[in-house]
This record gives structure tokens, sequence and C-alpha cells, in this order.
């Protein structure tokens, strides 16, 4: 693609990157054809190449430009960022970068309206912070009739109980984990399963209480700085372990380590943390990465359910990892049905499912329709903005699929 930017604008590193990324697209369409809105709406403003062009026109422009609308934001934000247009491409074009840069730059020049404003601000106060997000869970339970119903319905009625985590330091080989901002809440039980799954594979899990939340909730509703200081406070918090000869950062929700995988990237320019963030990303795992290199014989799981896996982008797309987990269930002895599309986003990604809840319900009963067509026991997934979103249509049951495994596992003690 031909781009028209000048010698000054080259100077901007953003604009810089935005160049290299927009001379990579040969406007094919070949990513139309795997973009969730784009199939949904079958407008061409709301599929990767269109969008592409509405931010080159945005970037080529000036700030006084009266053609950069709230109509060309109003794309922008329809936009799942789930990159399945990345594993279509033939070109390699690195869509997610340059629309963080035009999402950027359209709301610097467009702004917000004072509700959108609230909205992102209370969504970006009541997710990060996990103590908060308890408190503010615990509160909407009580009074759920009052709850607005995008909110009620992803709040489970009750979390499981995560039972008792194996003693820390009880092995050589030890990992972090990061617990989360909103899954100790929604799902206590995920990060507890997993360590008692690692623990039977003689691996030991600990945690950084100063390690939060991963910063993409921040930086994906456009308040990126705050979310590069996140991601500086947990490389704070890791580098310690990490000198100690720590293996791995385990993430069990693919939405993180996508996010925490990219720390090398979004810190390269900044010179007090550009080795660290590289080092960071290079032992970041998700949690499939590490039992599929294990001796899962040992074992010994009960495996009698049927199930589906819903595989989230941040998994399949972002991280390269789609199919992982369907191999470890299989090696572990559970049926799993088969899934149409299963490379289409449900619509939760992030915020997406506040912010644009008239697509999102439309992906998720779309999700849903074909996760169920093999009639599954039980949906299994490795996200928990996936799991709450489609949990919140109250059809067939959503968890994270290690605590299947772990279940499985309780049934031999």
């Amino acid at each position: 693609m031909q781009t028209h930017f000048t010698e000054a604008d080259l100077e901007k590193p953003h604009l810089r990157e935005a160049d290299r990324v927009l001379r990579t697209c040969v406007h094919c369409g070949f990513c139309n054809a795997t973009c969730p809105t784009y199939l949904l709406l079958g407008d061409e403003r709301d599929g990767p190449r269109g969008r592409i062009y509405l931010m080159k026109e945005l970037l080529e422009s000036r700030d006084d430009d009266a053609e950069v609308t709230r109509e060309t934001q109003l794309h922008l934000d329809r936009c799942l960022t789930c990159l399945n247009c990345e594993t279509t491409c033939p070109s390699g074009v690195e869509y997610h970068k340059l629309l963080n840069i035009g999402r950027a730059e359209v709301e610097r020049r467009v702004g917000r309206t004072p509700r959108e404003r609230a909205l992102r601000f209370g969504l970006r106060q009541a997710l990060v912070e996990p103590g908060r997000f308890k408190a503010l869970l615990k509160l909407g339970q009580t009074f759920r009739p009052l709850v607005p119903g995008v909110l009620k319905e992803k709040m489970p009625a009750k979390p499981a109980n995560p039972g008792k985590r194996p003693e820390d330091k009880r092995h050589p080989r030890q990992m972090l984990i990061l617990e989360g901002c909103v899954q100790p809440g929604l799902s206590p039980n995920t990060n507890a399963a997993t360590a008692r799954v690692l623990d039977r594979l003689g691996i030991g899990l600990t945690s950084a209480p100063q390690a939060g939340c991963c910063g993409a909730v921040d930086y994906h509703l456009n308040a990126q700085q705050a979310g590069l200081e996140r991601a500086k406070a947990n490389i704070d918090a890791w580098w310690p372990a990490i000198e100690d000869g720590c293996e791995s950062i385990v993430q069990t929700a693919s939405g993180c380590g996508a996010f925490i995988k990219d720390y090398g990237e979004l810190l390269a320019e900044d010179p007090d943390y550009r080795e660290k963030a590289k080092r960071v990303s290079a032992v970041a795992k998700d949690l499939v990465e590490v039992l599929r290199e294990e001796d899962l014989d040992t074992l010994e799981v009960n495996a009698s359910r049927k199930l589906a896996f819903h595989c989230p982008c941040t998994l399949q797309h972002a991280q390269k990892l789609g199919g992982a987990v369907e191999k470890v269930l299989v090696r572990l002895g559970f049926e799993l049905t088969p899934v149409q599309n299963a490379h289409l986003c449900c619509g939760s990604a992030g915020t997406y499912s506040i912010t644009q809840p008239v697509l999102a319900h439309q992906l998720r009963d779309n999700k849903l329709d074909a996760l169920e067509a093999g009639r599954p026991e039980m949906i299994v997934t490795a996200n928990i903005g996936c799991q709450t979103h489609l949990n919140g249509a109250g059809r067939t049951p959503v968890r994270h699929w290690i605590e299947i495994v772990d279940e499985a596992l309780r049934t031999y003690s």
C-alpha cells in the first residue's frame, strides 16, 4: 500500500511504525473473510481492510481535517482485536500495531462523549484492582436485581470453592503464576486447580503479591501509558524470582498471556525496562505450554466427560496456540466434540462485551450454537473473559479446562 507521510511525519515514532505496517498491506481482502464484525455487518469499514484505509486517511491527515469524525472512531471501536485477520493475512500485516496507533490518534482528535468517558473510566477503575473488584462483585451479587443487565449476566451467582492449594516451595521446580485481576473474584478455582495439577507433576507455583493486572485493560481502553506502567510494575515484582532461576511465568488467562508476551515489544523504546521486558516475555507461558511438555500419563486422569473446547482468540491468533489445549485434553482421554468455525471470536474481547453489547451478544449466540452442536456435557475454555461472557447466556455451563482436569484427578485422591 502506498503511503503519503511527509519527512516530518516520519520523524515521529508512531507514524514511522504506522507507515511500515501500512506498506505491507496489499489490500487483497482475504482478512475480511475471517473478520467476525465484517461477517455480521457486511460493511467494508467494519472489516480489517476498510479499517486500514480509515486509519491511513486519519494518520496522513492534519489535526484540523474535518474528515476525521466520530464515525471513524465507531468503526475502530467495533473491532474486536481478535487478530483473526493476522492469522489469515498472506502478507503478514501487523494489524494490531496499526490499530493501537489509530485508536489513540482518533481519540486524541475526536475525544469521547461524557457517557463514554464515564463508562471507560469506570471499567478501568473497577476491573484492574483485584480487591476492589471482589468488593464490587460481592456488592453486585447482594443487590443483583438492581444491576444493569449487561453487567448482571457476567456475575456468577456464587463462585466455586477454590479448595486448598499445595504448599509453596515443596518442589525443586518452581514457576510464578499471575493471579490476575478479575479471575480471583469470578473464578477463584482456576488458579487453585492449576496449582494442584502442576503439583502432581512436581512443579511448584508461587505468586508475587506485588504483581497485579497485566495492563491489557488500560492499554486497550486507550489509557496506553497506564497499561505500560502496570507492565513495569509487574516486571519489578517478578524480577527477583526470575534472577533466582524461576522457570516460567504461568498464565491461566490467555488474554493476560498474550499481553505479557508483548511486553518486550511494548517497552522496546524504554531504556530502563527494554531488556527486562524481553526476558519476561521470553519466560511467559500459557498453562498449556507447560502441560504439553510433561509426562501426562503420570496424572492418571479419570476422563469421563464429553467436552467442547472454545479456543480464545488470544490463544489461537495472538499466541499461535490453536489446537494445543485440544491435544492435551485428548492425551488425557477426554472426548471432544467438533466445533464449526472455531476460529471466530465469541464476542468477549476484554471489555468489548460491555462497550459493544449488541454485537457481542450476536457473536456469543453464534459461538454457543457451534459449541453446543455436538451436545457436550460442558464447554471449556482458556480465558476468564470468554468463560464469563459465554456463561452469561445461561446455556451450557462453561469453565476453565484445567478445572475439569483437576476434578478428574481428585477422583483418585
